[in-house]
């Protein structure tokens, strides 16, 4: 149920509508966008969602897919149904090109089913079929200029090939009447044979006309020339004429048996036309999907809102054109905040919040996709009303209080847990102390009904009512405390101040009426409004703090990562070292062992001659000196020294080489500030007092920062480097969609070996095809936890935050 009538116009459907019509190109698709009709049919819904989805693909990159000749031959169709009737060429050859489209349309999809693309328009396109031999027929009789083809019958050419030899034969005989008038001076020039009334005729001047014996057709505005036909072909323009008349009767012969043979065939051709319109329709509900930067979200089959960054598609149009950006909204809606009341300033964007609610409910469940993110959640209602400006009548004597009461009335009849209202400026129009109690009565049976809403307000006693009762939430327009302007952004879980006495002033209103406007009001009521508004300011700076600490918190986590990888390479070192050590030690043994055997064998051999076992037992010792005796540790420790700077005269300015005074780093100065500047050394940059820099040359400089690498090299991936060069920020913009998944999927695998709990991808707004490419890809990863925009500050929707699980 939707209230009240008027609600397409009110929500501004009826623009989306025309623009629909605009995007079709033919009355078939036409037709469809006025038969758009609310549902709550979730499967119905869908399906439409889906096979919008797909052609939004189409549009976007499938330039082949045929755009033309989407003709609507509903009327031929009609006038075929008539026995003894026969469709004119002109019928004939509109049918032939809508179906040639058809045609085509099915083609492309057909070549489809191999890697299943596009599954719900090839749904769509499934009973369709046309007979090979009807349209073989239109092909043999209708030419591609629209006209029947001399081989559409033996008679046909017959009686063509005639008229064209006797039309030669005729204008030879008064191409030589002309030359012959013109030698008489009776024709000028100028003039040559024409035709009047389906004869040939040579133009004479009217003084000369009974020089030649023949008929009068015709003569010109003037009277000064008429168009004559000779006498002497009188015959052969009748034979002509009569050539004529059986040529057309022939072709209606020919037209009335083709229109035979399509009549048994004429419910398959509907509904191949009523395809076309189907395509000319969901294309035009494509094309609109890409101007509005529109997606499906994931659809749910139960009341819910869970919304992220969605945007009023005609505010996105216009603004589009001029520049400029939609601020977005985003608002969750479940079974334990049904009812979100939006307090705040007047022009602080709570009606456009409203209404852009309203029609992006009402687009998705007309079956258009909508311009949200495309994780956003959304549900399904059976009952849409809103109450959006007044319907004050003289006619039913209605004010605007009583026209809100009428509406508020409907309301509570029609609520149920499966309904979504909205209502705009709740309570006014009457005195506030009784329009504000009439409010919260009302907004008390709404929440007893479990109906889910929207309702913007600026009653104190309804902020105080939604903070205090279970399944109402409030919701603030956030407002620039300090500059008093408007930042259009929803916020929830606090109310909103009014900025009344704030706006007064800034306008100019005197401070003296302001200050007795306060003392009028009450001290509680201006306190409640001067705590919002503090509230307001702290929550901006403490914002503002909050990205400030995620960007330390970032690169704390960063570090951390650094150190725990180095902890584990020098681990893993250690062990190796230990393993190495072991190894060779046991060797050792092996080899002392074997020796010892050798010797006590050879002692035994030779009797223990004492020669021999003396020599034996120097040959064991020795090589207990040199083999089993531990190698000495050489602690080299560096002398204190001062490396010697070259230093350089002049004062310090940007872009100067300096070192801090009493140590060895050498680093760039980026900018100065007072007394400060800031410095860059290596990688790192730092705050140093001026005073403690000395300035040095760029010899040594570079001198100093020369990269020496000396490490031995070892196989595999370096844990440690990878890690210094790692970068938690991506920029992909400008690339190809393939290249640029595949530096996503690098960018991907070294955040998971090195452990990020973040990642930053930037890959540009536009037009979103490299977003959603994007998103979509990293879904496939499990270890994804979730993705969301960036701050608008820093890049909004042109950036991908990517938190890992």
């Amino acid at each position: 149920m939707l209230y009240p009538n008027t609600l397409d116009n009110k929500l501004g459907f009826d623009t989306i509508r025309e623009r629909l019509k605009d995007a079709c190109v033919s009355p078939l698709g036409q037709d469809y966008v006025d038969k758009i009709r609310f549902t709550d049919n979730a499967q119905l819904i869908d399906k439409l969602l889906r096979q919008t989805a797909e052609f939004k693909q189409i549009v976007q990159y499938e330039p082949d897919f045929p755009n033309s000749n989407y003709i609507d031959v509903r009327s031929h169709l009609n006038r075929a149904r008539v026995e003894g009737l026969a469709l004119t060429e002109a019928e004939f050859f509109d049918l032939k090109l809508a179906l040639r489209t058809v045609q085509e349309c099915l083609r492309f999809l057909v070549k489809r089913d191999e890697d299943n693309s596009f599954p719900f328009l090839r749904e769509l396109a499934g009973p369709i079929g046309i007979d090979k031999k009807l349209t073989d027929s239109l092909e043999r009789v209708i030419d591609d200029r629209g006209n029947v083809r001399d081989s559409a019958s033996p008679e046909l050419a017959n009686i063509r090939r005639r008229i064209i030899g006797e039309q030669a034969n005729l204008r030879k005989r008064l191409d030589s009447i002309l030359r012959q008038a013109r030698q008489n001076g009776w024709i000028p020039d100028d003039l040559s044979l024409t035709v009047r009334g389906g004869r040939l005729v040579i133009p004479i001047a009217a003084e000369h006309k009974r020089k030649i014996k023949g008929f009068v057709h015709d003569e010109s505005q003037t009277g000064q020339t008429v168009f004559l036909e000779p006498a002497e072909v009188f015959d052969a323009n009748n034979e002509i004429r009569e050539l004529e008349y059986e040529e057309r009767r022939e072709i209606y012969r020919i037209l009335l048996a083709l229109t035979d043979q399509i009549r048994p065939h004429l419910d398959e051709l509907r509904k191949a036309i009523n395809f076309l319109a189907q395509i000319d329709f969901i294309r035009a509900k494509a094309k609109l999907a890409v101007q509005l930067d529109a997606v499906m979200p994931k659809l749910v089959e139960r009341p819910f809102v869970n919304w992220t960054n969605a945007r009023h598609p005609l505010l996105h149009l216009s603004f589009s054109k001029q520049g400029k950006r939609v601020v977005p909204l985003s608002v969750r809606l479940d079974e334990k905040a049904r009812i979100l009341i939006i307090s705040g300033p007047n022009a602080g964007g709570k009606s456009v919040a409203l209404k852009t609610l309203g029609l992006v409910q009402y687009m998705l469940q007309c079956g258009l996709l909508v311009s949200m993110d495309d994780f956003s959640e959304m549900g399904i209602f059976q009952n849409l009303f809103i109450d959006i400006g007044d319907e004050q009548s003289l006619e039913n004597d209605l004010s605007t209080y009583s026209s809100h009461l009428t509406a508020m009335k409907q309301f509570l009849i029609g609520a149920n847990k499966r309904t979504f209202f909205l209502i705009d400026e709740f309570g006014t129009g009457t005195e506030p102390g009784l329009g504000g109690a009439i409010a919260e009565s009302i907004l008390e049976d709404l929440n007893k009904s479990g109906a889910y809403g929207v309702v913007n307000t600026h009653y104190t006693n309804l902020k105080v009512m939604a903070d205090k009762t279970a399944g109402l939430i409030n919701g603030a327009m956030r407002f620039d405390g300090e500059h008093l302007e408007p930042l259009y952004q929803l916020e929830i879980g606090r109310p909103g101040s009014s900025f009344a006495f704030e706006i007064a002033q800034k306008i100019g209103l005197p401070k003296g009426v302001i200050d007795r406007a306060k003392e009028k009001l009450g001290n509680q009521q201006v306190s409640f409004e001067k705590l919002l508004k503090e509230l307001d300011i702290e929550k901006r700076v403490f914002s503002e703090k909050n990205i400030e600490i995620g960007i330390n918190q970032r690169k704390l986590a960063q570090q951390l990562a650094e150190y725990t990888a180095l902890k584990n390479r020098l681990d893993n070192e250690q062990k190796q070292i230990v393993n190495d050590a072991k190894q060779k030690a046991k060797a050792l043994v092996q080899e002392a062992n074997q020796r010892i055997e050798n010797t006590i064998r050879e002692i035994r051999e030779n009797k223990a001659e004492r020669d021999v076992t003396k020599q034996v037992r120097q040959q064991l010792e020795s090589f207990e000196r040199k083999e089993l005796k531990p190698e000495a540790i050489i602690i080299d420790t560096p002398k204190p020294s001062e490396e010697e700077f070259e230093k350089d005269s002049g004062a310090i300015s940007v872009g100067s080489y300096v070192r801090i005074a009493g140590q060895n780093a050498v680093g760039e100065v980026l900018s100065i500030r007072g007394k400060d500047a800031e410095i860059r050394i290596g990688d790192l940059k730092s705050n140093v007092k001026v005073n403690r820099l000395e300035k040095v040359s760029k010899k040594t400089f570079k001198e100093a920062t020369e990269v020496r690498d000396d490490r031995p090299r070892s196989q595999g991936m370096d844990i440690n480097e990878k890690m210094q060069n790692f970068s938690f920020n991506l920029d992909i913009r400008g690339k190809r969609g393939e290249e640029a998944l595949t530096e996503v999927d690098r960018f991907v695998d070294d955040a998971l070996v090195l452990g990020y709990p973040e990642l930053r991808i930037v890959h540009g707004k536009g037009d979103g095809i490299l977003r959603t490419l994007v998103r979509n890809h990293l879904r496939g990863y499990k270890q994804v936890g979730r993705m969301e925009d960036e701050h608008a500050d820093r890049g909004g929707a042109g950036v991908t935050i990517v938190k890992m699980k």
